[in-house]
């Protein structure tokens, strides 16, 4: 557009400006200059088209356009063009201008010229138009009620009546006038110049029929034009007999799958596919496609519309399993409280049958938060890819199943959008299939979204967005071939919006016409798309009715038999729904295969070299910041002294864990180098930029790869990331840092939908640690509290049973549990806890609250002696002073957890009560460690029993201990409370009142007289 916006001006410009259009410097191969006199330079650069005043130059331009063509620009070439094809018989092969020539060049040359050029920039642009807007007027709904883009305007400049031709300056006498095409369009196929009638008809049948297309946004010229290809080249969409056999095959099983449910169980809500069967095959076409170009494992997200059918003709589960789900009277015999069949995931490898190559397909399970699903499908298809060595994505990807509602309005699609193309968590291209309704739930579209398309988001990763009317098969399976070959040759998103409908509501028991009347009006007069699509092709001779109702009774025997075979089940295996089996890693019946925990010591050797590696810079000419020097040397001075800091602490389990073979995996906000600059790993050359080191990957020859990424600004999205990558193996140690322990706030979805309850659910195991920096350090109540208390309500053990277990009590109760909870307060521990993780023989999420002040604490440090071969994580740290030497003495034992304990322990000091104070440590909150908590019980018989935290009484820890401790007690003696009253808010914002409430709880806990005569 800008090269016509700048003609006015060159045709309103001086003799030099026309000079150089007329010779079309520096366009294409250098060409003489028609008069070197006039002082052009060679290497100017081309001035768009424009139309010289000066009858010379016509006859120049025209001399020189005779002796070759492409001397010329190409709009004075049309215009020679049109002057023969208007000339007498006998005039257009004169070899000089004929008088009629000459005469217009003299006389009417400029208004001629200039009309001409005019004309040819009108269509240019006219072409344009259709290629930005032609989607607002293709057909897109199957009802024909509806515009898919929510508004019935016509775009002005689209010619849908002849009268719109004004709007170019042209008349219903240029249809017939030939123009020569630009290079930015295909719709004249081999021709380069087509009546106007002709490329309006090209262009209506390329963007507005039952494919819309927006790509005109994306800012990269070869991409565009690889699409225009796709979708203007004449003939293009062309299908063989065969393909469309195919096709009506699998739109069959589609549609017939969806009826035999129906039948079957009339009054059960299973979120059928009815009004959109056509995404079966079109899911069919997209791994056709895709594993023709290479790929060997597609991961797939979707909400519970059309989920079994999925499962059933694309996953391609047995039938029997998906049928027994329907029958209440089963009993699951799995671990778990199961899910309800349409939230239900599956893994399968196959054959398949059009490209005759292997292809394992997963479909994750998902709640109903329709969208949540998202960012765990993209870890985990990064995950494959990293384990498989595919850097490209040429060999796993992922597919996403959307609903028009839940894609416009929920954020964790942008979120998952603005990963896609991050160094450390693209995928190299996402196909997102957007299942429109055109209603979400019972809202209108026009009251649930502002945007014009529910796919708008897509626009802001320049992934091109292709509508298609899903009552068009053959347009559907098009675009998806498009898609797929997108894909494949761009490694970028893409959007496939099928417009559809809801022949139901909602769900099978829905009275849609509630709110919808007029639609469902409608839908009940629809035809269904299998039945136009069947009498479409026996009407060209490509099936006959005979074979086609063949199809139908062979599927439907599949389904019968299959539906008798599913009686013959006794009891629900929940295990038959997994979509990320470990076969190597637990036993057959999925047990694990032993139930010990490797010890987590490590040798003097490891601890050494680890230290060591932490504390320098192993790249040689590496210029480091000086502060960072001092941090380096710091590490140095404590590894020499065998000791330890947080950093060090999480430098040991990382190296050893890297050592063994494990891979392991930082991300989140700023984690390179730690929100409170504690971290460093990695390091930034001075005076190189993007020159980086990361030492961790410096440890050993052969170990397993280190990633540390800084993550966007994002909590629901990236833990949602890191979730999925943690699923694809059980043999790495994948850890999500937030900036602040709150911020897991926008995140909360993802821990109440997939890490609490994950493994009752679809018995997925999961390792994630959440590192959650957490204590109340006066800084206001945005980033005090890591919010410990709801990961304790979730928790399942029973406060009110007291555990007995054979064998390790520690390993049982982490198996029984669904989450571990700790709060480590020495760098040791937090070592061993990590290191913990990866040496049980199953996976559980762990959540660490982790400090900030106690980074630097001088008395938050370890000994080697804490981690070397013989030690282990402490679930409980007791009190190994005065108090424990001579428990009888002690009058008071106070239990705590994290931070708090140094601050105790410095007022314990200042009041020399250090024989009469015992003050023991709850490292690992959940499960509760009753044994250990009974054992210090016991010591302390003649003490009172304090549980003391510094946060709020509502908050922290309290209501989850206080009925564990009585279970321990045997509701004999009481535990009292000291801390922070209740509050709304996790902390003050007050600096002052913070301290006060500090020394106020402090006094509390030291004042022996406090509780002495009080009931419980």
């Amino acid at each position: 557009m800008s090269q016509f916006r700048a003609l006015a001006g060159v045709l309103r410009g001086g003799r030099a400006s026309r000079c150089q259009w007329l010779r079309g410097c520096g366009a294409g191969p250098p060409r003489p200059c028609v008069d070197p006199s006039r002082g052009c330079s060679p290497g100017a650069a081309p001035v768009p088209s424009a139309v010289a005043s000066s009858s010379s130059y016509v006859e120049e331009m025209y001399f020189t356009w005779l002796e070759d063509h492409e001397r010329v620009h190409k709009s004075w070439d049309t215009f020679f063009r049109n002057i023969q094809a208007s000339s007498q018989p006998g005039e257009a092969g004169e070899r000089r201008p004929s008088a009629l020539l000459q005469g217009r060049a003299r006389s009417h040359t400029p208004d001629v010229a200039q009309k001409v050029v005019e004309d040819h920039l009108a269509v240019h642009t006219l072409i344009r138009a259709y290629q930005i807007r032609g989607h607002h007027v293709a057909q897109l709904d199957p009802l024909g009620i509806l515009e898919a883009d929510l508004d019935s305007f016509i775009p002005s400049d689209l010619i849908t009546t002849i009268d719109k031709l004004g709007y170019y300056g042209l008349d219903e006498s240029d249809l017939d006038k030939t123009f020569q095409l630009p290079s930015t369009t295909f719709i004249g196929g081999d021709n380069t110049t087509l009546p106007l009638r002709e490329i309006i008809r090209r262009l209506e049948t390329s963007y507005c029929g039952h494919i819309g297309v927006e790509f005109m946004f994306i800012n990269n010229v070869d991409q565009c034009q690889w699409i225009r290809q796709k979708i203007e080249t004449p003939g293009i969409m062309q299908f063989t007999n065969a393909e469309k056999r195919t096709l009506l095959a699998r739109l069959n099983r589609s549609t017939r799958f969806e009826d035999f449910l129906a039948r079957k169980w009339s009054s059960e809500k299973r979120f059928g596919l009815e009004g959109c069967e056509v995404l079966i095959p079109a899911l069919k076409t997209i791994i056709d496609k895709s594993s023709a170009a290479g790929i060997e494992g597609v991961i797939m997200g979707m909400p519970h519309r059309g989920r079994l059918n999925v499962l059933a003709n694309v996953i391609r589960k047995d039938l029997d399993q998906i049928f027994c789900q329907f029958d209440p009277k089963l009993e699951a015999t799995d671990e778990g409280s199961g899910d309800v069949k349409y939230h239900l995931g599956m893994y399968h490898e196959r054959i398949n049958r059009e490209t005759e190559k292997n292809i394992t397909l997963s479909l994750m399970a998902n709640p109903s938060h329709l969208e949540a699903v998202d960012p765990v499908v993209q870890g985990k298809t990064k995950a494959e890819q990293f384990y498989r060595g595919d850097t490209q994505g040429k060999k796993v990807m992922s597919i996403l199943i959307h609903g028009d509602a839940a894609f416009a309005g929920q954020g964790v699609v942008y979120e998952t959008f603005h990963l896609s193309e991050l160094p450390s968590y693209t995928t190299h291209g996402t196909i997102h299939v957007v299942v429109n309704n055109q209603i979400g739930f019972t809202t209108d579209p026009r009251m649930a979204r502002s945007s014009p398309y529910p796919t708008d988001v897509a626009r802001v990763v320049n992934a091109p967005i292709f509508h298609v009317n899903a009552d068009d098969p053959e347009a559907v399976m098009y675009v998806c071939r498009v898609a797929a070959e997108w894909r494949a040759t761009f490694n970028k998103d893409v959007v496939i919006d099928l417009v559809s409908y809801r022949r139901f509501g909602h769900n099978e028991m829905d009275e849609p016409m509630f709110t919808q009347p007029l639609m469902y009006k409608q839908i009940r007069r629809q035809e269904h798309v299998l039945k136009k699509y069947s009498d479409k092709l026996i009407a060209e001779g490509v099936v006959t009715l005979q074979e086609f109702e063949e199809e139908i009774a062979k599927y439907d025997k599949i389904c019968e038999e299959a539906y008798t075979s599913s009686k013959d089940e006794k009891i629900l295996h929940n295990r038959h729904w997994l979509d990320s089996p470990w076969p190597d890693f637990f036993t057959a019946e999925g047990e694990p295969k032993s139930m010990s925990c490797v010890p987590t010591g490590l040798d003097e050797e490891i601890l050494q070299h680890v230290g060591q590696i932490a504390s320098s810079v192993p790249l040689e000419d590496f210029k480091i910041h000086p502060g960072v020097t001092r941090i380096l040397r710091g590490r140095a001075e404590l590894v020499k002294n065998r000791q330890l800091d947080w950093a060090l602490g999480e430098y040991m389990a990382f190296g050893s864990l890297l050592k063994d073979g494990i891979h392991v995996r930082l991300s989140g906000q700023d984690v390179e180098r730690g929100t409170f600059s504690h971290r460093h790993h990695v390091l930034h050359d001075q005076e190189v930029d993007k020159r980086i080191c990361v030492p961790m990957n410096h440890l050993w020859a052969d170990q397993a790869p280190y990633t540390v990424c800084n993550s966007s600004l994002s909590e629901y999205g990236v833990l949602g990331f890191e979730l999925g990558f943690a699923m694809a193996s059980p043999n790495a140690l994948i850890l999500w840092e937030a900036q602040f322990g709150d911020f897991h706030n926008t995140a909360q979805c993802i821990i109440d939908q997939f890490i609490c309850p994950g493994q009752a659910k679809w018995v997925r195991n999961n390792g994630i640690v959440l590192l959650l920096p957490h204590g109340m350090e006066g800084m206001g109540p945005e980033h005090s509290s890591a919010r410990p208390e709801r990961f304790l309500q979730m928790s399942k053990d029973d406060p009110d049973h007291f555990p007995e277990f054979s064998g390790d009590f520690e390993v049982q109760q982490l198996y029984d549990c669904n989450w571990i909870v700790v709060n480590c307060s020495t760098p040791a521990n937090y070592c061993h806890v990590l290191r913990r993780q990866i040496l049980l023989p199953f996976r559980k999420p762990l959540i660490i609250f982790t400090p900030k002040s106690l980074l630097r604490h001088p008395d938050a440090r370890s000994s080697f002696d804490d981690l070397v071969k013989g030690t282990k994580f402490k679930r409980l740290i007791p009190d190994e002073g005065p108090p424990g030497v001579d428990p009888a003495q002690v009058k008071r034992a106070i239990f705590c957890t994290g931070k708090v304990y140094y601050e105790l322990a410095k007022e314990r000091k200042q009041q020399k009560l250090e024989k009469d104070i015992a003050i023991i440590r709850l490292e690992q909150i959940s499960p509760f460690p009753f044994d250990l908590v009974r054992a210090e019980a016991e010591k302390y018989t003649h003490a009172e029993l304090v549980w003391c935290q510094e946060e709020h009484k509502n908050m922290g820890y309290y209501d989850y201990v206080r009925p564990r401790f009585l279970t321990v007690l045997a509701n004999k003696k009481p535990i009292w409370y000291v801390g922070r009253d209740p509050a709304a808010a996790p902390a003050t914002g007050n600096k002052s009142t913070h301290l006060n409430e500090l020394k106020r709880f402090m006094d509390t806990a030291f004042n022996l007289s406090a509780f002495q005569g009080k009931d419980l």
